[in-house]
């Protein structure tokens, strides 16, 4: 059988001394006891006690920003006609590698999400880091539109993801990557450019009123007739010339 390394011996005996004794009464001592290690091995893989909980996001933030620096490479390439969509698109699919990340650490993730619940100053630490890819996604977008735009596509890409993790980490989701992936498709849509209309047809309006269908059905009649077009000049002249052809 493998042995945990240190960190993950760490990691392990904080949890448990977590649970045991509660996170403001559990000093670092106390975790470097109950995993068999020195404090100088402690701080070679955390800077303090929070981050024993968390998980590493500066590799994570580290690691998407690589990914958005090649797709804006791209972007600046191709030079698409929706730049927007694109920009959008490619943080879509970055978020992608957060949820991983957890999905990757299982039960750890789940006790950590139960002891930020718990605790305030963990709750305040997990709200700082959210903002920090939410920022780094509003700068990404930011390039080809509007700052509030790009702020509001962030913000949806992030609450979208977290919708999603929250469900995992409270065992109510089956399958969090399909989810994800439907979450972003439809962050995407909040986003489309209207679609283009020509050409002739009908818009349907629905609306309530007092009145009965028999007496509305009348109005509507008018309403339409009134609001047709009237025909072109060369329309009328061959509606004439077809008239006197007949006569």
């Amino acid at each position: 059988m493998i042995r945990p390394s240190p960190r993950d011996r760490l990691a392990q005996a904080a949890f448990a001394l977590f649970r045991e004794r509660g996170y403001d009464q559990t000093t670092v001592d106390d975790i470097t006891e109950r995993a068999g290690v020195g404090r100088t091995t402690f701080f070679r893989y955390y800077r303090s006690k929070e981050d024993v909980i968390f998980p590493d996001h500066d590799r994570l933030l580290a690691q998407i920003s690589e990914r958005l620096l090649s797709e804006r490479v791209r972007i600046a390439r191709g030079a698409p006609a929706d730049a927007q969509g694109t920009a959008l698109a490619a943080v879509c699919d970055a978020v992608r590698l957060v949820l991983l990340h957890y999905l990757d650490e299982g039960d750890l993730a789940r006790r950590r999400y139960k002891l930020t619940s718990s605790v305030p100053a963990l709750r305040d630490r997990e709200i700082a880091t959210v903002a920090r890819y939410q920022r780094m996604f509003r700068e990404f977008i930011a390039g080809p539109m509007s700052e509030l735009r790009a702020e509001l596509m962030a913000a949806s890409v992030v609450a979208a993801h977290n919708h999603v993790l929250r469900r995992w980490l409270r065992g109510e989701s089956p399958d969090p990557m399909l989810e994800l992936d439907a979450a972003m498709r439809h962050v995407s849509g909040l986003f489309a450019p209207p679609l283009a209309h020509g050409g002739a047809g009908t818009t349907i309006v629905a609306f309530r009123a007092d009145a009965g269908i028999d007496a509305i059905v009348p109005v509507l009649q008018r309403i339409t007739q009134d609001a047709a077009p009237a025909p072109s000049p060369a329309v009328s002249s061959q509606a004439a010339r077809a008239d006197g052809s007949q006569s």
